[in-house]
């Protein structure tokens, strides 16, 4: 019983993402223990101002968009590029599929469906953009992504005229369902994350085309000796990332009941750090969705314990940088540990 019970803790201490784990338990403990307690008014009862069902679902939802989106920028890194272009893409779509939605005058649950096909769609079509333009041009994804950072969201404001553009109430209706739990709780953007992150494990352990991703992240040019198809892979990669974005967007705008040009700007950056805090190689060849959508959670705690402390929020900026940096001097490290081992 007890060499079982130590296997088991062994292959779960040898998972990537249980270094997450612990951190992102120990954080929530430390907030619990820290953010103090109010009187709730309807029942009574003493509640703690962080574990508790709202603040609990309300941090999950916020970690939501940024999650999604990180999957998608995940298989970017891990293939060996980069996604700057993200935030914007969520900005387009939503903008672009509120003013649809407006222009037809639907508010039932037909305009979710048009709603979610618009926004996934032209997501997929500027990821793929961005793709055709990285091998056609042999530009680097830095430099493409970049501008059409600032493309996409200038189209963004032309369309919309820096106006705030409100969605139908069935988007709305749909986003916050509660689907029976208390109604003050909208687990709906939580299980999409969670859907999105099972897809994308799926997909990079599972499939062939998965890894192919890491096998092109790794060596580029080994893999085109193999016979793999490297430019039609980087091409898939940006459309997943592009995709991802345009569900975010469509969560997104759909949460908040409207969409505008200047939504999830910086969300790039986000994005990025949760993926290398998730233990995305920045060179290619490693990541994984679900360290992603941890790595997502962790920022945002970092963000709630924030304000739940009463801090400066200006700190934000500077935890979460520095966090990054020491992800991607950790993963240098455990990069030159691995190879010092291989050549014992």
């Amino acid at each position: 019983m007890l060499s079982s019970l130590k296997k088991i803790s062994q292959t779960l201490l040898a998972k990537q993402q249980s270094g997450l784990i612990i951190v992102i338990l120990l954080l929530a403990v430390i907030l619990t223990a820290l953010a103090g307690s109010h009187l709730d008014k309807t029942t009574g009862k003493t509640v703690n101002n962080f574990f508790n069902p709202h603040t609990l679902m309300q941090t999950a939802t916020d970690a939501s968009f940024f999650a999604v989106m990180a999957v998608g920028a995940t298989m970017v890194i891990i293939s060996g590029g980069i996604d700057l272009s993200i935030g914007s893409i969520y900005a387009l779509c939503g903008v672009v599929t509120a003013m649809m939605l407006r222009h037809l005058n639907i508010d039932s649950p037909t305009a979710c469906l048009l709603g979610i096909f618009a926004s996934v769609g032209l997501g997929i079509i500027c990821g793929m953009l961005n793709g055709l333009m990285v091998v056609g041009l042999e530009v680097h994804p830095f430099i493409i992504t970049l501008g059409t950072m600032w493309i996409f969201r200038g189209i963004a404001f032309v369309m919309s005229k820096a106006e705030s553009i409100l969605v139908p109430g069935a988007l709305t209706a749909f986003a916050k369902a509660n689907l029976g739990l208390n109604p003050a709780l909208y687990p709906v953007a939580m299980l999409v994350m969670i859907a999105v992150t099972a897809a994308g494990a799926f997909y990079l352990s599972k499939t062939v085309m998965g890894r192919h991703i890491y096998a092109v992240g790794g060596n580029a040019e080994a893999s085109r000796y193999a016979g793999l198809h490297v430019k039609r892979i980087t091409v898939s990669v940006f459309a997943i990332s592009g995709l991802t974005a345009g569900i975010a967007a469509f969560m997104g705008s759909a949460y908040y009941g409207s969409a505008s040009c200047g939504d999830a700007t910086g969300y790039e950056l986000y994005v990025i750090a949760s993926a290398v805090v998730g233990g995305a190689s920045l060179s290619g060849g490693r990541g994984n969705a679900v360290s992603a959508m941890l790595g997502a959670i962790l920022i945002i705690l970092i963000r709630q314990s924030i304000r739940t402390l009463h801090f400066d929020q200006n700190y934000e900026w500077i935890i979460i940088g520095a966090a990054t940096i020491i992800a991607v001097v950790l993963d240098k490290l455990n990069a030159q540990l691995t190879l010092k081992k291989a050549m014992k």
